[in-house]
């Protein structure tokens, strides 16, 4: 609340207005339509506020302006570090363009997701999602009632940034291939999600062109328990190698491997997607895909406020970053000995 210095009394737009010598709605469209007032006045009016303690309501102010200056940026897990870079990308990009994010935290859920957008539209000029869980449907629903852009997936008919999947995967599998890899699993991720559909349907390809063998196991959660739980799979399909869909399911494979005495990479190699903080901290440090994640969250943001701004939604294809392959620890040869998973 505004108050006064050295009093109870909430500082108003009136307060302002007689400090400056000004109409009270001089005051009002200096802040919210600043290109109709006088510069010097602006500066004036907002010389006082700052002196005055006055702030302004992005609420209140949406009632006359139809803006709030808040961005919705909805998130299918805060303690995934993956998106750690993505809000931080989000944030910054949105700080640039003069906004504040309202971060919505999901929890892997769509009804959530669905009800956590349902209580922030009123409050949002637009909605950021980050790997969404809701429908294509639902998702268009929702860019018919306020700008969206999509980060890591994409929908037909709404923007989206995403990193270059299939590059990374191909990466991956040229380097298993290299090494002498021919029969390799992918540890599949959320039976939901965009990406990891299209990250199989990579792997699928490239064993084709490399002449290799992929199968799949799963779907798991996309954390380090899923990875775990992969183990009893891999002991059935005897891979020399694994590509994971994302680090939290690689992580949680080499401490499953680890607890059944299996070895990495000596007795099988792996590979992880996203290159989240702390994917080299591991033993052995994990080979992995890098997707640019702060860069795909300050993309997708500047898209989004061009957007609300009013420009032109790019729909007819999504906005696509590049990915690469990281090697570390994880991946060798095929060891002549090995031990059964």
């Amino acid at each position: 609340m505004n108050r006064r210095p050295g009093t109870a009394k909430a500082v108003t737009i009136y307060d302002v207005a007689r400090e400056c010598g000004v109409a009270a709605s001089t005051v009002s469209r200096a802040f919210s339509r600043p290109g109709r007032v006088n510069p010097t006045t602006a500066e004036r009016i907002r010389e006082a506020a700052e002196r005055l303690g006055y702030h302004t309501n992005p609420l209140a102010r949406a009632v006359t302006t139809g803006r709030t200056s808040m961005i919705g940026l909805v998130i299918p897990d805060i303690t995934n570090p993956v998106y750690f870079p993505v809000i931080r990308g989000a944030e910054a990009a949105a700080t640039e363009a003069g906004f504040v994010l309202l971060l919505v935290d999901t929890q892997e859920s769509a009804r959530n997701e669905r009800e956590g957008i349902e209580r922030a539209l009123p409050m949002v000029d637009g909605l950021l999602l980050a790997g969404t869980r809701m429908s294509d449907a639902s998702v268009r629903v929702i860019a018919q009632q306020t700008p969206v852009v999509v980060c890591n997936r994409v929908v037909t008919g709404v923007p989206s940034v995403v990193p270059d999947n299939a590059r990374g995967i191909r990466r991956a599998m040229e380097h298993l291939g290299s090494l002498g890899h021919r029969a390799i699993t992918y540890v599949a991720g959320p039976e939901a999600s965009w990406a990891d559909g299209m990250r199989w349907r990579a792997v699928r390809e490239a064993a084709l062109e490399l002449d290799l063998r992929a199968v799949l196991a799963g779907p798991f959660p996309p954390t380090v328990s899923g990875g775990s739980s992969a183990v009893a799979s891999l002991r059935r399909q005897q891979p020399t190698a694994v590509i994971a869909y994302n680090d939290l399911i690689a992580i949680g494979l080499l401490r499953g491997l680890a607890a059944e005495g299996v070895r990495v990479p000596a007795d099988v190699s792996v590979v992880g997607f996203d290159n989240i903080f702390g994917s080299d901290f591991c033993t052995p440090a994990l080979t992995t895909v890098a997707a640019p994640m702060r860069a795909l969250g300050s993309e997708a943001l500047t898209h989004l406020a061009a957007q609300i701004a009013g420009a032109t939604p790019h729909v007819s294809r999504p906005v696509t970053l590049p990915a690469k392959l990281v090697v570390r620890d994880s991946t060798a040869r095929p060891g002549r000995r090995r031990a059964k998973i």
